[in-house]
């Protein structure tokens, strides 16, 4: 898990500059004491800190090159009043070979702690899923239609090893977002509901 350090201002978060907006997801309701067991994800598709073949370019499900088949997920520890999670999968090393970190998944709305492998397809139901980078307009004409692009994009780094950071968010309301959400629209609607990450 990638640990977040919250800030919040007296005006709900948002740090005005003439016409601009810096905002930063608050944790307004955040609930632990120091002592208490912090939330953590842990999945059985990473061995040795690698996540195994099935979940990326030598898996077995695609969709016009896209993996689709997503990594089970286990979250533990989440606060008291928890009412959902969300999700961001992201690639910060695809910055020096595309120009901008790649999105590999958004989900939102989860109600449970454990997502199975293939969680992305099987239980899309089950899910609010965001659009990826796969659909990104700078791929041109290799893009996906967003909705295509709407679930787990897998990995197929084009140079080396990438490294991937998964950031879960334990809320404490559900988020108006329906499928085929972006990611900073799924931002907008954590700011100040979160409890843990």
């Amino acid at each position: 898990p990638v640990s977040v350090v919250c800030h919040k201002n007296n005006k709900g978060g948002y740090m005005n500059h003439n016409s601009s907006q810096l905002i930063l997801p608050g944790c307004a309701h955040w609930s632990r004491t120091p002592a208490e067991t912090p939330m953590t994800v842990e999945s059985s598709g990473i061995i040795n800190g690698r996540i195994e073949d099935r979940f990326g370019k030598r898996g077995s499900s695609f969709h016009q090159g896209m993996p689709t088949y997503s990594l089970p997920l286990s979250i533990q520890n989440m606060p008291e009043g928890t009412r959902c999670f969300t999700l961001i999968l992201a690639d910060y090393d695809a910055i020096p070979v595309c120009g901008f970190a790649w999105i590999h998944w958004i989900a939102a709305n989860i109600k449970f702690s454990e997502l199975p492998e293939n969680a992305s397809e099987e239980y899309a139901v089950d899910l609010v899923q965001g659009v990826n980078s796969w659909a990104s307009p700078l791929l041109k004409e290799k893009a996906l239609p967003p909705e295509k692009a709407s679930c787990y994009g897998g990995m197929v780094p084009p140079d080396r090893a990438h490294k991937y950071y998964l950031t879960v968010y334990a809320l404490d309301q559900v988020l108006n977002l329906e499928n085929g959400f972006y990611l900073n629209q799924m931002l907008d609607g954590m700011n100040g509901h979160i409890l843990a990450a």
